[in-house]
């Protein structure tokens, strides 16, 4: 099922950690391959990311059975250190996530453009699934 909707799709969390934590393991490559995937059936096995305006990032997320997997990945068009990351992916799609510090937590927001192959929800659905792994990674490590 298609969808023509154009409207921005905004998913966000609340992470038990400290700003810095949380853009750490956001951008590193190593915790990236943790939690880049909506299910545990599927993984990140590889990922590479120049966290900076103009780099390139990209993760590959694979069903563990070895049956799919693609590359997600894009240009950073913005960068602010522990602010805000805006990207583009290569469809045109764009991507704005922010990070606010509350105390010991951090807030985390995305907003991205949807895609037109599958219903708002389940992509609603997919990517806050990959945010609550992040979320739960995140908080897991020390």
């Amino acid at each position: 099922m298609a969808t023509t909707n154009s409207t921005a799709i905004t998913i966000e969390t609340i992470v038990n950690v400290p700003l810095e934590k949380a853009w750490a393991i956001w951008n590193e490559p190593e915790h990236i391959k943790q939690w880049a995937f909506a299910s545990p059936e599927w993984h990140a096995p590889y990922a590479d990311n120049d966290i900076r305006t103009g780099g390139t990032f990209k993760t590959t997320m694979a069903a563990k059975d070895g049956s799919m997997s693609f590359d997600f990945e894009g240009v950073y068009s913005t960068v602010k250190q522990e602010e805000l990351i805006e990207y583009g992916l290569a469809d045109g799609r764009q991507v704005k996530i922010t990070f606010a510090a509350q105390g010991n937590q951090t807030k985390v927001v995305e907003t991205f453009d949807p895609e037109t192959e599958n219903p708002i929800e389940m992509q609603r659905g997919g990517w806050q699934a990959i945010l609550d792994n992040y979320k739960k990674h995140a908080e897991s490590t020390k």
